[in-house]
């Protein structure tokens, strides 16, 4: 029987990588098939893994061989504060999921920056500001008088779709990186937000639907401009402790006051017509849901913030949206299959990262100070796929 090597590392380091993974140590014991009391082992320094099982344990983390052989554990990215926690227990752990989106989005920051400094290029500056004292509604205009959106051109935008990557772009043009995450499920976190004075950085859950996920970047853009950095949930009766409960309401209301502004709502031909309506139809609602490409909860709950419906009436209604969206979601995998949606990685690649990301990669290649393989490696697809981002970033 070949001798197995053990790996002589620090086992701080196998602690270190663990809980930046946020995994516990009966799910990593499952995962790489070992008795929870020998991971304690190498933990403490009473054993230590093969080299075999360190790179298994380092394909789990999602991180480098390398990293486990170094002296100390290093200093790793900046936590995030949890604004989903529940008052008096604390914050929730982190899925192995989300922990990994939260770091890969500062490592593509840092890397951004370094790629604009080796450009000899400036980050633009993002200046919007606000405090958590202001009027909601007021900085909801603030906000679109800062992207420069108009109500004709809102009116334009011939869907869901196309109002997302519109209000993105020009997010994108205040100076802030928007990523999106797909390995984080719905119902677990709606995005998180990272502020710093160069390039601030906005991720949204793209396992969400357009609307919502058109709703988390301006949630996510609040927190922003109150200079906040942390994971958040869009739902706004989630339990949280009164500090962040505080905060997490007036960014869902900056949000909804953005996407549908207290005159341009209230003065609608459909709220109009139904002064004192407070049982809403399906298709007025729908109606409204579609002129400003928002989804019908947000529509619904807007009626609630101006007294046009009852909270009975929303709840009953965001129920109802709750229910319709797990069957369609059910429907679209049977429709499926098991073969799923062939990938077009130039689109998805762009879709996750952003094209100012992609050209600060891009540029920087073609002004021969990286390599091909590193722009593969920075943009995380193949080779082969390269020339197909260029062409659709409009550099190739």
């Amino acid at each position: 029987m070949a001798k197995r090597y053990k790996a002589t590392i620090n086992p701080a380091l196998l602690t270190w990588a663990r809980t930046t993974a946020s995994y516990d140590l009966a799910e990593v014991a499952a995962k790489i098939d070992v008795g929870e009391e020998q991971l304690m082992a190498w933990e403490a320094g009473e054993d230590q893994p093969s080299i075999s099982q360190l790179r298994k344990l380092a394909g789990l983390y999602k991180r480098p061989l390398a990293a486990l052989y170094l002296p100390v554990p290093p200093v790793d990215f900046q936590a995030m504060h949890d604004f989903r926690r529940l008052p008096d227990i604390g914050p929730r752990r982190f899925s192995p999921g989300l922990a990994l989106e939260v770091r890969r989005a500062q490592q593509r920051r840092e890397l951004a920056l370094e790629l604009y400094e080796d450009n000899a290029v400036a980050p633009p500056a993002f200046a919007l500001t606000t405090t958590i004292n202001a009027d909601p509604e007021q900085v909801g205009v603030q906000v679109r008088q800062a992207l420069g959106v108009r109500a004709d051109q809102q009116w334009r935008w011939s869907n869901q779709i196309a109002a997302f990557k519109e209000w993105r772009t020009r997010i994108e043009e205040l100076g802030i990186l928007v990523f999106q995450a797909s390995r984080i499920e719905s119902d677990e976190a709606s995005g998180f937000a990272f502020w710093a004075e160069k390039f601030p950085l906005v991720v949204v859950n793209r396992k969400d639907v357009y609307p919502r996920r058109t709703f988390s970047l301006l949630h996510e853009l609040a927190h922003l401009m109150l200079r906040q950095s942390g994971v958040s949930e869009a739902n706004v009766d989630a339990p949280r402790s009164v500090a962040d409960a505080r905060i997490e309401v007036f960014c869902n209301q900056v949000a909804a006051s953005a996407l549908m502004p207290r005159d341009l709502f209230l003065n609608h031909n459909l709220i109009l017509q139904r002064p004192d309506l407070q049982d809403w139809p399906d298709e007025a609602i729908n109606a409204l849901s579609l002129t400003f490409n928002t989804s019908r909860e947000g529509v619904v709950r807007r009626l609630l913030t101006f007294g046009r419906v009852s909270q009975d009436f929303y709840a009953q209604k965001r129920a109802q949206y709750a229910a319709e969206f797990r069957a369609q979601r059910q429907r679209e995998r049977e429709e499926r299959g098991d073969d799923g949606i062939p990938r077009n990685m130039p689109r998805e690649t762009i879709a996750d990262i952003g094209r100012p990301f992609i050209r600060a990669v891009i540029e920087n290649y073609h002004q021969d100070r990286i390599t091909l393989s590193e722009v593969s490696g920075y943009l995380g697809v193949k080779v082969r796929h390269v020339a197909g981002i260029e062409a659709q970033v409009g550099m190739a």
